[in-house]
């Protein structure tokens, strides 16, 4: 299976201000390690998801793979490409395969433009010698795929006359209009009421299959991601705990923050676990420790080689995890 996306060994940190000194650079500084040698394959024509709570690094990931954000080492594969460097005319024609949907409906959209222009603003980037009749064949198609019908009516509306559902609608369309390989769902339906939520991950889903464009969905949401993916990996504070096919993982969780999230879900849908595999986090407030396990702090299995960074390693078929209870297996 081909992977259009390879993170590899990412990192990015961010200096903290502690002190008057410090926003000064003055006396030593204290870092926020975001993402600590982060390594991630994403195969194409599929949807691959990336779970973890607020503040796990997710965000910034996305934005390191569309170049939004450099990392501070590691590089980005994409199509077979390194694209960490790239720049000009070479980090345009990368950006015209890669585009973003924003958590949030309401502000991503220009409220000053109607639905057409809004749609219409990245094919007059990328597309500048389209015809007039070009771009609207195109804009009304792309809103007959997301189910904004008639088309041609929603086209002429402002975002302050749509629903949340329909402004994501919206969002989606503006991503497809290009025709990119890749398309980054940052936790797009979050902010969406329940009911609509689905209705939205079957259209990614829908697009995944028809227009075989790869898929790669942020949440912190175990239902939705059970629902729209393929594979899954689980992330906590910066680091990559645990990746495979999304039903093997979800059913038989084997990092314990995987078990703990899945405590927290209250869904018949998961009544197929093992009961052993789930777990009750301790000391839940505690901070994620800055050296070894990150999760030694709060895990009801660590030992003192916890102490130690444990490595992302295979222990089941397309299973892997970065835990030591498995290093016998």
């Amino acid at each position: 299976m081909k992977n259009i996306v390879e993170v590899q060994n990412v990192k990015k940190y961010f200096p903290i201000k502690t002190n008057m000194f410090s926003s000064f650079n003055l006396g030593k500084r204290n870092y926020k390690k975001v993402l600590d040698g982060v390594s991630l394959l994403i195969p194409e024509g599929r949807v691959s998801v990336l779970v973890g709570e607020s503040g796990s690094g997710k965000t910034t990931l996305a934005r390191i793979i569309l170049r939004a954000t450099d990392p501070d080492s590691g590089s980005i594969i994409f199509d077979g490409n390194d694209i960490t460097k790239k720049a000009g005319q070479d980090l345009r024609n990368f950006r015209k395969q890669a585009q973003m949907i924003h958590q949030d409906p309401y502000s991503s959209l220009n409220p000053l433009m109607k639905v057409f222009d809004i749609i219409k603003e990245p094919i007059d980037i990328f597309y500048k010698q389209y015809s007039k009749e070009q771009r609207i064949k195109k804009i009304l198609t792309v809103l007959d795929e997301v189910y904004l019908k008639p088309s041609s009516e929603f086209a002429e509306k402002y975002p302050h006359m749509l629903s949340g559902g329909e402004r994501q609608r919206v969002a989606i369309a503006r991503s497809l209009v290009i025709e990119p390989k890749l398309i980054i769902a940052d936790e797009p339906v979050s902010m969406l009421d329940v009911s609509i939520r689905a209705q939205i991950l079957d259209i990614l889903r829908q697009l995944s299959i028809k227009r075989k464009i790869t898929i790669f969905y942020i949440t912190h949401d175990l239902i939705t991601s059970r629902y729209i993916g393929d594979e899954i990996s689980v992330m906590y504070a910066g680091n990559i705990v645990e990746t495979g096919p999304i039903n093997e993982i979800l059913s038989n969780p084997l990092h314990p923050y995987t078990q703990g999230l899945l405590d927290a879900v209250s869904e018949p849908k998961f009544e197929n676990i093992d009961k052993e595999k789930i777990i009750r986090i301790k000391n839940f407030d505690s901070i994620a420790s800055e050296s070894g396990c990150k999760f030694i702090n709060k895990c009801p299995y660590s030992m003192d080689i916890c102490k130690n960074e444990p490595k992302l390693k295979r222990i089941e078929k397309n299973h892997n995890v970065s835990c030591f209870i498995y290093d016998k297996k």
